[in-house]
Parts: structure tokens; C-alpha cells; sequence
């Protein structure tokens, strides 16, 4: 028999994301740019657990991105900003919880996440000045932005409902047979 918890749920599907962004399947892409899975998971949980618990999940998985990437921008003070801020609307009204609002909310995310990267690439002087705003990181931000808010309505939403689920049961646990 196997039994499944919230905190195991929560660890496996965090886990995903890294992989997810290595993967990067190619019929999920536009133009060539994947979605942002980080936000897509740290959008939910940071509306279901709260504010302190969203920065420390937008903590260590900026830490997970970073340990993958090879540039010398970071992804863990801007997902941390994210989760506490979601985290806060999240306690504060069941309304950023519907569609429309999951795919705002992610779409602004990742346009946060990509404007912060590309300010730590200008800073640490990767982009050259002349060219601040160059083609590649614009074509990377719309692209990846676009696809992040059309895909948070289906799989935030999926996600909420799973972690929900999970705090309501008894123990939570699960057994195969009540499958």
C-alpha cells in the first residue's frame, strides 16, 4: 500500500521543476523558449502555503536554477520576491485563484524574473551598453511570458487543486486502492 502525504507531493513536484526546465520539451516551446516552470510551481504554492513559506520555496528554487544555469545571473532574490508577495495575495483573497488571475499573475512573474535577469546581465557587464535592450533577451522575455501565462490557468490551477486536496484529508495519506 502506498501512502502519499502533502509534504512529499509538494518535494516531488518541486524536485520536477529543474528537470522540467532541463527537459525543456520542444512541442511546449515558442519560438524556441520554453515556459517558466518555476513560476508556474511556486505561483500555486505560494497562494496555498502563505508568504513566509513562498519566499523560502522561491529561495531554495532559485538556488536548484542556479545550480543548473552556467551564467552569473541569479534566479533566487526575484523567485523569493515572487513567493512572498503571492503569498501574500494568497491570504488575503480567494480571487487570485480563478484563471484569468493565475495567468496574470504568472504572466507578470515572468516578466519580473526575465526583466531581473536581464538587469544582472547589464550590471555585471555581459550585454554591452550600447545595446541594452537587446534582441535576444526581448525575443526570450515575450516569448517565455506569453507561454507562461497560457499555461498557468491549466497547470497552477491543477496544482492548487491537488495541494487543497491534500490538506483536507484525514492524515492525508492515500492508499492505491481508494485509487
Amino acid at each position: 500500500m502506498i501512502r502519499f502525504r502533502l509534504g512529499s507531493v509538494v518535494g516531488l513536484s518541486a524536485i520536477g521543476v529543474p528537470f522540467l526546465t532541463l527537459i525543456a520539451p520542444s512541442w511546449l516551446t515558442l519560438m524556441g523558449v520554453g515556459p517558466s516552470w518555476s513560476i508556474l510551481w511556486l505561483l500555486p504554492w505560494s497562494l496555498f502555503a502563505g508568504p513566509v513559506s513562498g519566499l523560502l520555496s522561491g529561495f531554495a528554487l532559485g538556488l536548484s536554477l542556479d545550480a543548473i544555469s552556467l551564467g552569473d545571473a541569479t534566479y533566487a532574490p526575484f523567485l523569493s520576491i515572487l513567493g512572498l508577495w503571492w503569498g501574500y495575495l494568497g491570504k488575503r483573497s480567494l480571487l487570485f485563484q480563478r484563471g484569468f488571475s493565475l495567468g496574470l499573475l504568472s504572466w507578470i512573474g515572468s516578466i519580473f524574473v526575465s526583466l531581473g535577469l536581464w538587469l544582472q546581465f547589464v550590471l555585471n557587464g555581459t550585454v554591452s551598453p550600447v545595446t541594452l535592450f537587446n534582441l535576444w533577451s526581448f525575443h526570450t522575455l515575450l516569448a517565455q511570458s506569453i507561454l507562461t501565462g497560457l499555461m498557468a490557468p491549466l497547470i497552477c490551477s491543477l496544482l492548487l487543486m491537488c495541494f487543497k486536496n491534500y490538506r483536507f484529508l484525514p492524515s492525508s495519506n492515500f492508499s492505491r486502492d481508494s485509487l
